[in-house]
């Protein structure tokens, strides 16, 4: 089905799903519903997943437009 692009469009769409995903949990943290306090993602770590999946995303649809 798609062929010789399957590996490029993976690549776009679980570099994108991370750097997004990743991004979302940063802006708006879950709510620990017993107690009432916000359980915050760790900012270093999260930074590194957006980075490598902002890589990751550019690098698929680079390789789907060239």
């Amino acid at each position: 089905m798609l062929g010789d692009n399957f590996l490029a469009y993976l690549t776009l769409a679980l570099g994108a799903a991370l750097a997004l995903g990743t991004g979302l949990a940063l802006a708006k943290p879950q709510v620990d519903e017993a107690t009432g306090e916000t359980m915050k993602a760790p900012v270093g770590r999260s930074l590194i997943q957006i980075t490598i999946g902002t890589i990751a995303a550019v690098w698929g649809l680079a390789t789907l437009l060239s």
